[in-house]
């Protein structure tokens, strides 16, 4: 009889002994029972028999977990403070071989990519570094060197590995992607079908799929002779998890090139200033498309003024197409009594609920509560109900009516619900059927619009003013990324609601001083010079968080290696009908972080390593 050590795949426990009649192999899947409950787990170590009495492994699966993946989950749960199971659930294991592997018929044959001076210089510069930042202004070329150095690695019989962020995922992208190399290339997204998926996993475990792209899920797919990691959009934060284990996967890809002793490739007109301050970088400047842009700033709230409007209107007049940036979903962010100042909040979370005009419903952006628009409010029973703040709905309509011949479009999570809403809509745009789209972060990501003459950013001191270290680089890399999409046919305006034109101006035409300027802003006090930890208590009773946030506490302030920066209620302090009380850590070294936040023991503490959002 053997005995292994389970990790329970997507368990908060530690690994658990079970016995087996016959060998297995470290990584092997398999199935076990659990309070006579089946569960997977994952074969992690060979041990002696204990002295107690073991459960059985049921059955083996057809697949196994690769040595660099048990690698990577140990240090995810080191560092991100979760189980190894709940770190090895992120993997999809390896096809196990039936037999004689039958590789795949793909031949590869490259097709010529033509680069520039300045971006042979950039192939050249990621060539010899086993991590790199390729920073290259929007427009720059990035895409044709990313192609060009995935040709070299394909030419080596190896695979390549493509993330970038799910928005990102754009139909021009995968076009670009498939007429450069075929049916090589496989995507991998959450808006796949559980038939899709399967296909594309059959492709992967075959090796026909000889470049995969897709958002940070797709750096777990099971990819054999992996030679390549490029994670383009480096600095978005969607490669962050929200939950449970908090992983980064761009920071996972540099450890996982690192393991495998592969060269990963960063890239982004805007980095984040930790990847500027840590890799060496090429900078690529200049756009592709030759763009002029003019930036014009209007000192105003965020507000529908006769100033965009008449931009709007002209624009549209000259023959152009336009954009118009919100960032904020649904019609308002919030619906609030006039009479009384009631904010019509969810029953489960402590924030307001948006409205969606066109469904007639109140959501949660959190735990996704909806109830019907309400009539009346109900506190007072007043019938003036209100809004705070501008969203796409309410923007669009109103644009369309000002002109009976402008085309206007919604293009946010609310409209562009599936693959094909999004295909069919920029297709439209594109063939000049939509004169203004309206939306969100949607608008800035990946999409070649080619005629876009007038840009108009609404919002940006929202985001600039937010309780945020890292509130200057969020906004301005923004309206960075917006500002880009415009201007690639020909001269463009970007009109600019803000008060804050001195702070933009000064960094729009080089974001390289800005990341600098940053960085002396936060020496000594916040990342990429300090390292952070967040430690979020959450429990039906508010008591019950509390006092386990307060024990932690006690314990925190005897270790001199750390710096309790704040704790208290959270901002959002209820959340899905759960009360957050949460603890912000800082220190010089993560391992001192790691080591105090091990000496404190509670089942309702979540880790979350480098934080990026503090609500």
């Amino acid at each position: 009889m053997f005995f292994y050590q389970i990790a329970l795949l997507n368990s908060p426990l530690d690994s658990l002994t079970y016995h087996c009649d016959t060998p297995l192999t470290i990584g092997d899947s398999v199935e076990i029972t659990l309070s006579n409950r089946s569960m997977n787990g994952v074969v992690v170590e060979a041990t002696d028999r204990p002295d107690f009495p073991t459960q059985p492994i049921i059955a083996v699966s057809d697949r196994t977990y690769a040595t660099y993946q048990i690698r990577s989950a140990v240090f995810m749960a080191e560092y991100y403070g979760c189980s190894l199971g709940e770190a090895l659930n992120l993997f999809v294991g390896f096809k196990k071989a039936a037999g004689e592997r039958v590789e795949s018929s793909y031949l590869y044959a490259p097709v010529n990519v033509i680069l520039s001076e300045k971006q042979s210089e950039a192939l050249d510069f990621i060539r010899l570094h086993p991590v790199s930042l390729l920073f290259g202004d929007t427009g720059a070329g990035k895409s044709e060197i990313y192609m060009k150095r995935m040709d070299e690695v394909l030419a080596e019989g190896k695979r390549c590995l493509l993330l970038l962020p799910e928005i990102s995922l754009t139909p021009q992208m995968e076009k670009r992607f498939k007429s450069h190399f075929g049916e090589a290339v496989v995507l991998w997204h959450s808006k796949m079908t559980p038939k899709q998926k399967k296909e594309a996993l059959e492709k992967i475990d075959s090796g026909s799929a000889r470049i995969v792209a897709g958002p940070r899920s797709a750096l777990f797919l099971p990819l054999e002779k992996l030679g390549l990691i490029v994670v383009d959009e480096e600095h978005d934060e969607s490669y962050k998890s929200s939950s449970r284990p908090r992983y980064n996967a761009r920071d996972m890809a540099v450890y996982i090139g690192k393991v495998l002793h592969i060269p990963v490739v960063l890239g982004s007109a805007t980095p984040s200033l930790s990847s500027y301050a840590k890799y060496p970088f090429f900078r690529l400047m200049g756009g592709y498309f030759g763009s002029e842009r003019s930036f014009v700033f209007e000192p105003s709230i965020e507000t529908l003024s006769p100033v965009i409007d008449d931009a709007v209107i002209q624009n549209d007049r000259n023959g152009h197409q336009g954009i118009v940036f919100i960032p904020t979903r649904a019609n308002f962010k919030y619906l609030a009594c006039e009479s009384c100042g009631y904010t019509v909040e969810c029953p489960f979370c402590s924030v307001g609920m948006s409205l969606h005009k066109n469904a007639r419903a109140l959501k949660c952006h959190y735990c996704n509560y909806t109830e019907m628009l309400p009539k009346i409010c109900p506190k007072c029973q007043s019938s003036q109900l209100g809004t705070s703040r501008l969203g796409t709905a309410e923007a669009a309509e109103h644009f369309a009516s000002l002109a009976a011949d402008l085309r206007v479009a919604q293009f946010d999570r609310d409209i562009i619900t599936t693959q094909n809403k999004l295909i069919k809509t920029l297709k439209a745009f594109n063939h000049r059927e939509i004169d203004l789209l309206v939306g969100t972060q949607m608008l800035s990501k990946g999409h070649d619009y080619h005629d876009i003459a007038l840009a108009v950013v609404m919002g940006i001191d929202n985001l600039l003013a937010q309780a945020d270290y890292r509130a200057r680089e969020r906004a301005l890399s923004l309206l960075i990324q917006i500002a880009g999409r415009s201007g690639r046919k020909g001269s463009a305006t970007v009109l600019v609601q803000s008060f804050n034109e001195v702070f933009f101006r000064r960094y729009l035409g080089d974001y390289e001083l800005f990341l600098r300027d940053e960085l002396k802003l936060r020496e000594g006090r916040y990342p990429p010079t300090k390292k952070l930890a967040r430690l979020l208590y959450a429990h039906k009773n508010g008591l019950k968080a509390k006092g386990e946030m307060e024990k932690a506490l006690e314990m925190l302030r005897r270790i001199d290696t750390i710096e309790i920066m704040g704790f208290g209620a959270s901002p959002i302090e209820k959340i899905a009908d759960k009360y957050r009380f949460q603890i912000l850590l800082r220190s010089d070294k993560s391992t001192e972080l790691i080591r105090a936040i091990k000496s404190i023991k509670s089942s309702l503490c979540e880790i979350d390593m480098d934080p990026i959002e503090f609500t």
